[in-house]
C-alpha cells in the first residue's frame, strides 16, 4: 500500500500584512491555494477552495480518481464565485489551486494532478528536482511561446499576471494528469512566495540535504524570507515511503571512472620522426573535429526535422478548433500542415481560449492533441463522452501521462 510522510510550513513574508495562502496535508490529499484579491478576499477564496477540495474528496463518498479530482476543482471555482457574487466586499477575489490525490489508475495506485495557476508542484527523484506543473501565467505563456527566456521570464515586471485562477471566470479550465508514485521520490508543492526568491538549484540542494520532510518545509519558509520574504510563502513537502503495486525500478548505476592513461600510448618523441609524428596527430585531430562537426550538424538537422514534422499543435483553421503538424509558424523552411479539423466552433469557447488557440497549444503527438481536444469539449460542453489522453511521458524511472488540458487562459484579472 502507498504511503507518505509529509511536513508543511506557511508564513506570512516580511511584506505583505496578512497570509493569503493555505494549504492541505491530509493521508493522501495535499494542496497548496494562493489567494488574491486583499486582505480578506484572498484568504477567503483560498479557505473556499481547500474546504470544497476536502468535502468532495476526503469526506465524500466513493473511490477517488483524477475525474473527481477535476470536478472538486471546477466545484470549487464555482463555490468561489458565487461567494464574491453574494458579498460585495470579495468582489474580484481568487486563488491558485495545486494538488495531489492518492487515486487509481487501472488497479494500481497513482497520484492525481491538478493545477489552475501559479503555484507549482516539483518532483525531486534520485536528486535531480523537475517542475511538474505548468505555471499560468503571462510570462510563462510568452516563454513556452518563445517570446521570453527563462531569465527574462524570473524578473519580467508582470511575471504576478495569472492567465488563470479560480474564481475570475464562471468556467475555469484545469490541467489533470497522474503519477505513478516510487518509494524515495519526493513531492514539493509551493506558493510562488518560494519560487520567486529561491532558485530551483537552492530548492533541490535543500530537499536533498534534510531527510525530514517538515524541517525541509521549514527551511525552505527560512530561505525565502531570508532572500526578500517579498510574499506570502507556503511549501508542502511529501515523501513516498512505501510504493504500491510492483516493484521501483533500480537506480541506475554511475558510469564508470575513466581508466588511467597506458604510458605505452603516451606520443614519445624520437630522432628524425619527431615532424612525421607531428603532422599524423594534426589530421587525426582533425579528422575527430570533422566528424564531431558533421554530427552536430546532423543531430540539429534532426531536430529541427522532427520538430517541424513530428510535433502537433491545437489550433484554428477558420471557425473550427483544428489539430496541426508542426510548430505554430513553423520551423525554418518546414510549414506546418493541417492535420485534421473538429467539430469545435470558435463561437462555442471563451475569448481567452481563443487567444490560446491562435498563438498554437504545442503538443508531442497527434494523440495529445487529441485528448487535449476531448478536454476542451468536455470542459466547455459538459455532458459529452470524455476520452482521456493516454500517451506516457517520463521523468526519470517514474511514468507519467500528458495534462489532459494545458495553458488555456481566461482573460487576465484587471
Amino acid at each position: 500500500m502507498t504511503a507518505f510522510a509529509w511536513g508543511a510550513a506557511t508564513d506570512t513574508g516580511r511584506v505583505r500584512p496578512s497570509n493569503e495562502d493555505a494549504y492541505l496535508a491530509l493521508p493522501g490529499l495535499f494542496a497548496v491555494a494562493d489567494g488574491m484579491g486583499g486582505h480578506r478576499g484572498g484568504s477567503v477564496a483560498s479557505a473556499l477552495a481547500l474546504e470544497t477540495l476536502r468535502g468532495r474528496l476526503v469526506d465524500g463518498d466513493g473511490p477517488c480518481t483524477t475525474d473527481r479530482l477535476v470536478l472538486a476543482v471546477q466545484e470549487a471555482n464555482e463555490v468561489i464565485v458565487d461567494r464574491a457574487a453574494q458579498d460585495p466586499e470579495l468582489l474580484g477575489m481568487g486563488t491558485t489551486l495545486t494538488a495531489i490525490a492518492l487515486v487509481q489508475l487501472h488497479d494500481q495506485a497513482a497520484l492525481g494532478v491538478v493545477n489552475v495557476g501559479d503555484s507549482r508542484l516539483y518532483l525531486l527523484k534520485d536528486g535531480e528536482l523537475e517542475q511538474i506543473t505548468e505555471d499560468h501565467s503571462l510570462v510563462a505563456t510568452l516563454e513556452r511561446q518563445g517570446r521570453l527566456t527563462r531569465e527574462e521570464a524570473a524578473v519580467h515586471p508582470q511575471r504576478n499576471i495569472l492567465t488563470r485562477a479560480l474564481g475570475i471566470d464562471a468556467r475555469v479550465m484545469v490541467d489533470s494528469w497522474e503519477i505513478l508514485p516510487f518509494v524515495g521520490d519526493r513531492y514539493l508543492l509551493c506558493s510562488d512566495g518560494l519560487y520567486n526568491e529561491v532558485d530551483d538549484r537552492r530548492i533541490e540542494a535543500t530537499l536533498r540535504k534534510l531527510a525530514d520532510p517538515a524541517e525541509a518545509a521549514h527551511e525552505l519558509v527560512r530561505l525565502a524570507n531570508e532572500a526578500g520574504g517579498r510574499d506570502n510563502i507556503t511549501c508542502v513537502v511529501v515523501d513516498v515511503v512505501a510504493e504500491g503495486d510492483g516493484p521501483r525500478p533500480a537506480a541506475p548505476a554511475d558510469p564508470p571512472a575513466d581508466p588511467p592513461a597506458d604510458p605505452s600510448t603516451e606520443l614519445v618523441a624520437e630522432p628524425g620522426r619527431g615532424t612525421a609524428r607531428f603532422r599524423n596527430q594534426l589530421t587525426w585531430r582533425a579528422a575527430v573535429f570533422g566528424l564531431a562537426f558533421a554530427a552536430i550538424i546532423a543531430v540539429a538537422s534532426g531536430a529541427i526535422l522532427w520538430a517541424g514534422t513530428r510535433t502537433f499543435y491545437v489550433g484554428l483553421d477558420g471557425d473550427r478548433v483544428a489539430i496541426y503538424r508542426g510548430q505554430p509558424g513553423g520551423v525554418l523552411w518546414i510549414e506546418p500542415t493541417l492535420a485534421e479539423t473538429t467539430d469545435l466552433h470558435r463561437d462555442q469557447l471563451p475569448e481567452s481560449v481563443v487567444i490560446d488557440l491562435e498563438a498554437g497549444k504545442v503538443e508531442s503527438s497527434l494523440d495529445d492533441a487529441r485528448a487535449y481536444v476531448d478536454n476542451l469539449r468536455n470542459q466547455l460542453l459538459p455532458g459529452t463522452p470524455r476520452s482521456r489522453g493516454t500517451t506516457p511521458t517520463t521523468a526519470g524511472p517514474s511514468t507519467t501521462s500528458a495534462p489532459s488540458t494545458t495553458d488555456v487562459p481566461p482573460d487576465p484579472p484587471a
